[in-house]
């Protein structure tokens, strides 16, 4: 059956928004939350495609309670699982058998992470989701937004639910639900990190127009257990060096928090010119390193998670309206990449964009462009945040880890000390991430040691700890645009990096047994972890990420 003859059904709200994350969880509190004060109704609905609220949310994570302070002033006796104040913050440069601590005090403010919590994000995601639902908020897990819907006029409508019960092979099955339409007065984006909707909107309305290209990194997470003698509460750690050279940004995170649980993880700047390096293995080294596996002896593994992370900063957030809604939180790219920090502000935004909608819709307006959600960011701490950091990643970038380092800390100081003043001025991304990598040719291969199973591990026994789960017989969500081109020059050309830069083994080149000395690109689509990172590192751009039946991917207990 064609696409344009399956009749759906629609259901009509105020405000549908994509994304039970903390930015679309935080605008749907604050839409009922303003509801109440004026003594009216606003119909609000939050699509999430996990299986539950939370069950994609993988974070580190040290949170700052800033935005949660004004959503929720009283969190603190409401039962909020944040509980795990920081008490001891270090930061250590690694090489490849030593640690240098580098003093708190050559640290700009700004990174202090004192008074901040350690959480599973998921956890809060879900106790936010529990007053969301208490305000009157409906949210339906297990929902994906498929596609967009516009109204004549080209505004956004609404959201499509993608269908379910359909075939590898295209054909509708016997259990064949079309998926729903979502209409709304306003529709906010919220889908995190390389959004699927929010690719296209920023494409079709230029959002990106006259702003720097949006830069990633990917990050890896392991939950572990650790014997008592080695846990102490409060504690976060984060390093940066080894097992990466000084040309590949990146670095670690360690965070002790709740009974003897231990959040460590490595992020690997997209940007990285060697496509033989893969970021799932160098993170198995990175915790080889003395200073790092003393903490782990005799602990035990339970979870393992990815998700890609926007590191772009200022210069690289597009247009946040569109006619008929606006992008919120990380569809965004708020994350403070030197904080390593973007929840609070997911969390305001959703806020801001919350109160602009209410604002439009008390005043008889719909789909139209919420301009007093940009005028507020741009006068709210997100952009007080934001500001003095802007320079941290493309100095990086341009300098390398340890000279560009120590010249972040100089320039984020002089942003600190005189107001944002900056010797650098304002710097600019000047390509993607996909961009960045090299033929295969001119690079180094990297050997990496097999994982012994106690410290370090292979990605298949990683992604069954990540519960991730799709139905099996329903055609793949990873879509290669050009088979050939795939062939000739992802394989031929870069060496094939996409079964390394994957942290799932999704993807494989084989032995293609049609044509002798031929490969076949191989797609196993039930491992993947949504964590967005082939859709931005292809070189090529040549796989597209979209989304799978609702339910399916991940399931993080608590990441």
């Amino acid at each position: 059956m064609a696409e344009d003859a399956i009749e759906r059904e629609s259901m009509e709200y105020d405000v549908v928004i994509v994304g039970a994350g903390p930015a679309g969880l935080s605008a749907a509190i604050r839409l009922k939350q303003a509801a109440a004060a004026a003594g009216t109704e606003v119909s609000v609905a939050v699509l999430e495609k996990g299986s539950e609220v939370g069950a994609h949310i993988l974070s580190g994570a040290v949170i700052d309670p800033v935005a949660l302070d004004e959503l929720f002033p009283d969190w603190k006796t409401m039962g909020a699982p944040i509980s795990t104040e920081v008490i001891d913050d270090r930061f250590y440069l690694l090489g490849p058998a030593g640690a240098a601590r580098l003093p708190n005090f050559l640290l700009p403010p700004l990174m202090n992470n004192h008074g901040k919590y350690i959480v599973s994000l998921g956890e809060v995601m879900r106790w936010l989701g529990q007053q969301a639902e208490a305000l009157g908020v409906e949210i339906y897990p297990g929902f994906a937004a498929a596609a967009v819907v516009y109204d004549p006029s080209g505004a956004v409508k609404g959201v499509q639910v993608g269908d379910l019960g359909i075939a590898k092979s295209g054909e509708h099955k016997g259990d064949f639900t079309p998926g729903i339409e979502i209409h709304a007065k306003y529709t906010l984006i919220g889908e995190g990190v390389r959004g699927s909707l929010a690719k296209q909107l920023i494409r079709k309305f230029k959002l990106d127009a006259g702003k720097s290209p949006q830069k990633f990194g990917i990050g890896l997470k392991e939950l572990w257990e650790i014997p008592a003698e080695n846990h102490k509460p409060g504690l976060v750690v984060h390093t940066t060096g080894w097992p990466l050279d000084d040309k590949t940004g990146g670095g670690s995170f360690m965070y002790h928090f709740g009974d003897r649980l231990v959040s460590i993880g490595f992020v690997v700047h997209l940007n990285y010119t060697n496509p033989w390096l893969s970021p799932f293995d160098e993170f198995q080294r990175m915790k080889t390193h003395p200073e790092v596996a003393h903490w782990l002896k005799g602990g035990k593994r339970l979870a393992y998670g990815a998700r890609a992370i926007t590191e772009g900063g200022l210069q690289s957030i597009p247009k946040l309206v569109f006619p008929g809604g606006a992008l919120i939180g990380c569809s965004a790219g708020f994350v403070n990449v030197p904080r390593i920090k973007g929840s609070h502000n997911a969390m305001k935004s959703g806020m801001l964009a919350a109160e602009a909608a209410f604002t439009a819709i008390t005043a008889g307006r719909q789909r139209d462009d919420l301009k007093d959600y940009e005028t507020a960011v741009e006068q709210s701490f997100i952009y007080k945040d934001l500001k003095p950091v802007r320079n941290a990643k493309p100095i990086l970038t341009k300098y390398g880890t340890f000279l560009g380092g120590f010249l972040g800390m100089f320039d984020m100081w002089t942003n600190t000390l005189f107001g944002n003043f900056s010797f650098f001025g304002t710097m600019k991304h000047s390509k993607t991430d996909a961009e960045s990598t090299l033929p295969a040719a001119r690079c180094k291969p990297i050997v990496y040691p097999k994982p012994d199973g106690v410290l370090t591990f292979d990605k298949l026994s990683s992604v069954f700890l990540s519960a991730t789960n799709h139905e099996e017989d329903q055609p793949a969500h990873l879509k290669v645009l050009d088979q050939k081109l795939q062939r000739d020059s992802e394989l031929g050309v870069y060496g094939g990096p996409s079964n390394r830069y994957c942290p799932a083994g999704v993807y494989e080149w084989l032995d293609d047994a049609v044509q002798p000395g031929g490969k076949r690109f191989q797609i196993n689509a039930q491992n993947c972890v949504h964590c967005k990172t082939c859709d931005i590192k292809d070189p090529n751009q040549n796989i597209n990420w979209t989304t799978p039946e609702g339910g399916g991917g991940p399931n993080y207990p608590n990441m």
